[in-house]
């Protein structure tokens, strides 16, 4: 029998995982501005409606599959960790995410092609940069009033935290001049950075 109707929500999960998985890859096949929408309807198998009403247009599709790569790393930090612990855990997660090569190909056609469609830097920022400061931000709030973390402005924490974790390493894997680093080389990476940040923020207890 056929159904008819409004699908059930984990009928319209995984049209919206399989309407987000055909984008990206004809986001890294075509680039942004070459890219129709009614190419990826057609790829993922739904109306073009569907897409719209989803989405709103292509930089909201775009902006759509920006939030699920953060989503991977936003979730992963917690209030219920030891502060070390929790930071060393979101940033494993978040480096993990932004240096896998389809993410710094993303990033490329972010980079090539945002002067050309603002929309399109628009959603970059509010669904991955913006989103994960402010994460970072209210976190920072309640470690300073549990008294682990000095009074500094929490929002300079947030973007000074984000800044030494990325580092200059990240530049170079954007270039291509290193490879993709595996997990025993983040785990370096992300110990050496959080020890180093939370010498110059913790307070003494």
């Amino acid at each position: 029998m056929v159904k008819c109707g409004r699908p059930c929500k984990g009928d319209e999960q995984l049209s919206r995982d399989r309407l987000l998985d055909a984008a990206l890859q004809l986001f890294l096949e075509h680039g942004y501005g070459n890219l129709s929408m009614e190419t990826i309807a057609r790829d993922a198998r739904v109306s073009l409606r569907t897409v719209y009403s989803q989405f709103g247009g292509k930089a909201g599709l775009f902006g759509a599959l920006i939030r699920r790569c953060s989503d991977q790393f936003i979730g992963s930090l917690s209030d219920d960790s030891p502060l070390e612990e929790a930071l060393l855990s979101f940033a494993r997660q978040f480096l993990f995410q932004i240096t896998r090569p389809d993410v710094l190909r993303m990033r490329a056609i972010l980079i090539g092609e945002s002067p050309r469609f603002p929309d399109l830097a628009t959603q970059f920022y509010e669904q991955g940069p913006r989103r994960t400061l402010e994460l970072l931000k209210q976190f920072f709030i309640r470690q300073q009033q549990t008294g682990y973390i000095a009074d500094i402005d929490p929002h300079f924490l947030a973007d000074q935290f984000i800044s030494a974790v990325r580092g200059e390493r990240l530049q170079r894997l954007q270039l291509g001049l290193e490879p993709t680093p595996d997990a025993e080389e983040i785990e370096q990476w992300v110990r050496q950075t959080v020890s180093l940040f939370l010498k110059g923020c913790m307070t003494a207890r």
